[in-house]
Formats: structure tokens, sequence, C-alpha cells
């Protein structure tokens, strides 16, 4: 056999499918049959409870539940289920058939909330697995599963990574049911849709879109729900999981999801157009079609004056700068323009840098690694300690570094302030692509000095155009450029000028609310005319 057909044998070969599963098994009438099957599947599990009893009343009908001890909820059990099946009912039941056994006990016996009617393996096992109790007659081919679900959650809490001084101070918890029913809290409207999905073979992830009617783009909408549909993967742990799968874009550095740990957050994007997906098991959220300045706008801006607003928007605008240039910048200038300084500025730094054995470039990579690791070692210790250890590990090192004559003090300057705009950015998503993009400014202003900056930035400018978010450009709605959608990019008007929605939604409601808004004070104390003053 020679190697073109070796090759030609492996080219033929293909993994299954991750999705190959075998086709739905029906339920069979025999109560043993049935406990043995299910036996098989999920295996001798210590938190798995089967019980087996007969109920005299039922015609000596023999009966079996099954549960998943710490997912259901004691109390609901033992009332909504075990009680009413154990004891004897009324003599009406004696000569029932097993037909309407199923009905009598589904409503007439079983004060729980919601009971299923299952007649499949698969369908009682995925209910079994989100707390449900399965209950099994004997010489039936239909089983029950009884919503007694009520497992231990954290409760509701002040988000970690989004604060707010003035604002409200609960965000999004673990489970899926609590963070929707946060949401209708917030949009008491019944044009609020809820679509729950099921991703993650393994896993079984519940995850909820959620949108209102009208105000949402049907286009947008209609690709969500493909790219949903079309994950085919074995688990979903966390939000991360879902935005790399649906997402647009494939190799930028760029988000074109926001994700949020606020209700308020989603509420207020929902109001916008957007669509919201909440995935169970993680307190972060996700918001789609965003653009570029979305990721610089904060809740909090909403919540204050729209001067106020509109100055500290315009810091994090200049942090973004900032933190992807200064350091690159200095560099250039440093290697390949020193003429660019003013003479009392070039001595200055001509003097730190004297002794100093490493070039800018180095002396730049050295301390931005060092100040990367020294964030990365605060998030991972004890948050006791982590704090004080990324503080003290920077002075330390900083002061250190300088005395030994391995870097300047006015690297060190740079490096700091560079971290510090890093943190003034609202979303965490696009400061760490800032991370990254700020390592190939640096160099490419080591190679080329400002022309190499200058050329990076275009190529990234012509790469943020091309980009889209289910459909919407990137950089909406700047480019393409709309000036009656300006209103709150940049800075904030007051909110009774913005009537007009973002562009961003392609809904039939475009309008937000009534035209002519604008608050006209009177003067209240006015003496009337004619008055005698006296």
């Amino acid at each position: 056999m020679n190697n073109k057909q070796k090759s030609n044998q492996k080219k033929t070969f293909i993994d299954p499918p991750v999705n190959s599963v075998p086709a739905p098994q029906p339920l069979d009438s025999s109560l043993k049959t049935n406990l043995q099957e299910i036996s098989s599947r999920i295996g001798k599990s210590s938190d798995v409870v089967v019980r087996e009893f007969t109920n005299r009343s039922l015609n000596s009908l023999s009966m079996a539940f099954i549960y998943i001890d710490g997912l259901v909820n004691s109390e609901t059990l033992n009332r909504g289920v075990l009680q009413p099946l154990m004891e004897n009912i009324t003599s009406e039941s004696d000569s029932i058939s097993a037909a309407q056994t199923i009905t009598l006990i589904q409503d007439q016996m079983l004060p729980v909330g919601g009971v299923k009617e299952c007649l499949t393996i698969e369908n009682m096992l995925g209910l079994l697995f989100e707390g449900y109790t399965l209950i099994l007659l004997d010489g039936i081919s239909t089983g029950l599963a009884a919503d007694t679900s009520g497992w231990e959650k954290r409760s509701i809490n002040e988000p970690t990574s989004q604060g707010v001084i003035r604002g409200p101070k609960e965000g999004f918890t673990e489970s899926l049911r609590t963070c929707t029913s946060m949401m209708r809290r917030r949009l008491k409207t019944p044009d609020l849709r809820i679509e729950q999905y099921k991703i993650g073979q393994r896993t079984q992830t519940g995850v909820a879109l959620i949108y209102i009617q009208g105000l949402a783009s049907e286009q947008v909408l209609t690709e969500i729900r493909r790219r949903l549909d079309s994950i085919n993967t074995d688990g979903i742990l966390e939000s991360n999981y879902i935005e790399e799968f649906i997402q647009d874009g494939g190799l930028t550095p760029f988000p074109t999801i926001q994700n949020t740990e606020r209700p308020d957050a989603m509420a207020g994007g929902i109001l916008e157009g957007q669509v919201g997906i909440i995935i169970d098991g993680t307190p972060f959220a996700l918001l789609a079609p965003s653009t570029f300045f979305s990721f610089f706008q904060s809740s909090e801006d909403y919540y204050q004056r729209f001067d106020i607003s509109s100055f500290l928007r315009l810091i994090r605008y200049s942090a973004f700068f900032v933190s992807m240039l200064l350091p690159a910048l200095y560099i250039a200038v440093t290697t390949f323009h020193q003429e660019m300084l003013p003479t009392t500025m070039l001595v200055s730094l001509a003097s730190q840098r004297e002794g100093v054995p490493l070039p800018a470039l180095a002396e730049a990579l050295l301390m931005e690694i060092t100040f990367d690791v020294l964030r990365e070692a605060g998030v991972r210790m004890p948050r006791t300690i982590g704090p004080a250890i990324s503080i003290v590990g920077a002075l330390v090192l900083g002061q250190a570094a300088v005395q030994a004559g391995l870097v300047s003090a006015a690297m060190v300057i740079i490096v700091s302030f560079t971290a510090i705009s890093n943190f003034v950015i609202p979303s965490l998503a696009i400061a760490n692509s800032i991370r990254l993009i700020r390592f190939i400014m640096m160099l490419i202003a080591g190679a080329l000095g400002l022309f190499g900056i200058m050329s990076f930035l275009i190529v990234l400018l012509i790469h943020t155009a091309g980009l889209r978010s289910f459909g919407v450009p990137y950089l909406s709605p700047v480019a393409p450029m709309a000036p009656r959608y300006l209103k709150d990019v940049f800075i904030r008007i007051p909110l009774w000028n913005m009537a007009i929605r973002p562009k961003t939604n392609l809904g039939k409601e475009t309008r937000r609310q009534a035209p002519n808004q604008k608050p006209q004070p009177v003067e209240i104390n006015k003496k009337p005319q004619g008055d005698d003053p006296s």
C-alpha cells in the first residue's frame, strides 16, 4: 500500500458527532423494567433515592418515586408528594382503571404546583436532574414528574465587578429563575418575552433569551436563535461558553457582546432594543447586539446629572487612549524622536536613563509584565491578603528597580499611570482587550517609532470598522455616521431630549418617550398684578 492510499484512508476517518445520542426510549408498562433502565442510566449514586410502596386504595397499585437528595425541597417533597401518595383516599378509587389512575393522581392527589406527564426515559431523567420527583406506576407506561426543586443557592448581593455609588445595589445570582424574576420586577410589561433553551448534552444548562416584543429586531432575534440552536457541545459552565459560540468577529481582540452582572444594566439595554441572554450557573449575563461605544457606558451615567456623566464619559475615552498608547509613545519618542521633546524634559529623561542597561522597549516590557504578574497574584491570592500583596509588591519592586538602576523613574510613572487608566474603563472585557493591544503597540513602537504607531492605528480602525455584532456595525452610529443618534455616545445629553432609541435597535417602536419633555419652571411666588403692596 503506497503513501497516497494511506493518506486517503486517513481522510475518510470521521469522528462520531457529539450529538450522536440514541433515539428516546419510551417507558415500559412494567415498573421493575423502568427502574432497572433508570438505574443503568444513572448508576448507583448515593444521592439518588428510590423508594417503592403500594397504595391499597388504588387497587394495591405498586408505585415508586425517585429524587436526588440536595436538589429537592424536603418539605415540599414530604407534604406535596409522599404524604398524599401514601395516604388512603376515598373508596371511590377502589375500582378505577389504570388509565384513570394517572388523571386521579395528577389532578387530585398531588398539591404541588407543577406536575408533568413523561413518556420517555430521557424526559424523566432530564426533569430528575432539575429537582423534580419522578413517580412511576406498575402497569402504566406513563410517568409523572412533580416539581419539588429547592436546592441551596446564593442570596442576592451587591455586584462585585460593576459597582456604583448611586443606583441599585443588587446583582444577578447563579440561579436562572432568580435572575429572570429580577427582570420581571423591573420590566412589568406583558411584552416581555422569556424563551428558555437547554444547551450542553451533559450539563443541560438552562439558557434564557429575554427581550421586549416590538423593541428588539426580528432579524437579530432570528439570528440569535439560530446560533443558540446550532451550539453542539457537551457542557456549558459559564456565559463565556455561549459568548464564544455566538459572537461575531472571529479573530479579533475586541468583544462584540456585552456581559453584565447588574439587572438594571440589562433592563436598560433591553429597553433600547437589545436582547439579553441569562445562563444558569453564572451571575454574568450577556447583551447583544453591542457596539464599541456601549462598552464605555456605565449604569451610573443615567443615575446622576447629565453634565457630570458626560465629563466622566470623556475621561473614560481619554483613559482608553492613554492605556493603549502611552507606553508606546514613550518608547517611540525616547528611541527615535528625541527632537520632539522640550530641552528641559529631554535632559531630565537622559539623566534618569543614565546607567540603565536596558533599552526603552525592554524596560517597558519588563515593567508591564511585572505589573500584570502582580495583578494576577492579587486576584488569585486569598481576599484578605491579595490587595496588600499587590500594592506592597508594586511599591517595593518599583522602588527597588529604580534604586538598582534597572529601570528609570519615568518608566515607573508611565506604567503606573497606564495601569490606573486601564481600571477607569467600566467594562472588563474591553479593558482586557487593551492590555493585549498595548503590548503589540509597544513592539511596533520599538521597531518603527511613531510611523509604526500611526500605521497600526489605521489598521486597527479598519478592522473595527469591518466588525459586526449580529449585523449591526461595530462603530455605529459613528461609522456609518448618523448625527441624530450621537446624543448618547461621547457625551450624554439630558434624558428629556433622548426621545429616539439608538440606531442599533431595528424594531418597530423607535421612539421611547413623547417629544417636548423639557421641564418648564414657573415662578410660584409671583404676586398678581394690581395688588396693593401695602
